[in-house]
């Protein structure tokens, strides 16, 4: 049952009368636990029990609005779940709109909508018409809301993996395609070109396997993206991971990767901010000086206020080419990649920078981008270090410098 059929059947159970003492007596509700001892059993136990406090109780996210909309009460699960953007969805003309089609006659009505900041988030509220016995002034209706955005995220991402799936492997399927009708036909008999052809396969296969790789991971951090994380991480704990599992990378493409960082306790997942740090030193590393200068990449942490909320930021810099202002704005953009100069030949389908943008939405922090052509390129994350309710503004998560 959900939490919608839950509260509407505890309605539907206090206007019935099963609960006379309740209605009776104003707020007051005879229990009988069955586990007290056989001499107890017949005292009569009561306690003060409100609609407020009824709805305490519910699984889901229920509050009390007034004919007009105004919110009178939320309970503990909806304010966990939704925090300061309860505001932005009972204001929302929709939400108006079910309110005034309910009357004596219609005594349910539905509402979707949709919340495109800071994070897309949909809704789905139910509103019932609170029977005169059990409501108090200027507050008639009920409201049960479920986040439905992880459903809807589902729908999107597999429309979304099909339609791009379809066009960045259509190229190297068409290669591998063509190399294995050679090995079959003039190259059937001609090991030099067998292993030439076998090499550019393997290397044709690994690209898809890297492509579908990130948009599983660019599907699941969307999937969550509207879930605040809760769990403690240390950002020394978080460098000393990137720092080992990128230093394979490092050393085979000759990069001095330099690290600092200072115990510093932040609210996250810590999973995710080490897969943010690692697809920024990546990039990092391929868009690195190869010249006379030995090619340097640095990680380094600190504390910092950004929006009057404290925090702490991950900078990552190179001494690479850098890149020009007009392509800042579109770093984030799924597939998008800088052409033109020594980026055109580095690896990578424009899927890191997606990634990373979800999750520092999803951390409620911000990214920062400044590059310069010839000296090379910084980018930050800062992330803030308590947890605060989702504040239903509209917010910049990339800054660019």
């Amino acid at each position: 049952m959900t939490g919608a059929e839950l509260a509407l059947c505890l309605l539907g159970a206090f206007c019935l009368g099963l609960m006379p003492g309740w209605l009776a007596g104003g707020r007051r509700l005879p229990q009988r636990p069955a586990f007290l001892p056989a001499s107890r059993r017949d005292e009569s136990i009561t306690r003060d029990v409100g609609l407020e406090e009824m709805l305490g109780f519910l699984p889901d996210c229920a509050v009390l609005l007034a004919r007009n909309g105004s919110l009178r009460f939320a309970n503990a699960e909806a304010l966990a779940v939704f925090g300061d953007a309860l505001g932005t969805i009972i204001r929302h003309p929709d939400v108006f709109a079910a309110l005034q089609r309910l009357d004596a006659e219609t005594v349910l009505a539905t509402a979707d909508i949709v919340l495109d900041v800071p994070v897309r988030r949909v809704v789905r509220l139910v509103f019932r018409l609170v029977p005169e016995a059990l409501s108090q002034a200027g507050v008639p209706v009920l409201a049960i809301l479920s986040d439905r955005s992880e459903k809807e995220a589902v729908e999107r991402v597999r429309a979304d993996f099909v339609a791009y799936a379809s066009h960045e492997l259509r190229t190297p399927l068409a290669a591998l395609i063509g190399f294995i009708e050679t090995l079959r036909g003039p190259a059937a008999d001609d090991p030099a070109a067998q292993k030439q052809f076998l090499e550019i396969m393997a290397t044709q296969a690994g690209r898809m396997q890297r492509l579908i790789e990130q948009l599983l991971a660019l599907s699941r951090v969307e999937m969550t993206e509207h879930r605040r994380p809760r769990d403690e991480v240390d950002a020394a704990q978080v460098v000393a991971r990137v720092r080992d599992e990128s230093a394979p990378l490092c050393s085979a493409r000759g990069i001095v990767l330099e690290t600092e960082a200072h115990p510093v306790a932040f609210q996250g997942d810590e999973d995710q901010i080490v897969q943010v740090l690692l697809n920024l030193v990546e990039n990092a590393t391929k868009y690195a000086v190869t010249g006379k200068r030995v090619p340097v990449v640095s990680l380094v942490t600190s504390e910092g206020v950004v929006g009057g909320k404290d925090g702490v930021s991950f900078t990552v810099t190179d001494n690479g080419p850098g890149i020009e202002a007009q392509h800042l704005p579109r770093l984030t953009e799924r597939f998008y990649r800088v052409e033109g100069g020594q980026g055109a030949t580095a690896p990578g389908y424009g899927l890191g920078l997606a990634i990373v943008r979800h999750i520092v939405d999803r951390h409620d922090g911000r990214l920062f981008i400044d590059s310069v052509v010839g000296e090379g390129t910084r980018i930050t994350v800062w992330l803030p270090v308590r947890g605060e309710r989702r504040q239903a503004r509209e917010r910049p998560s990339l800054l660019l410098g």
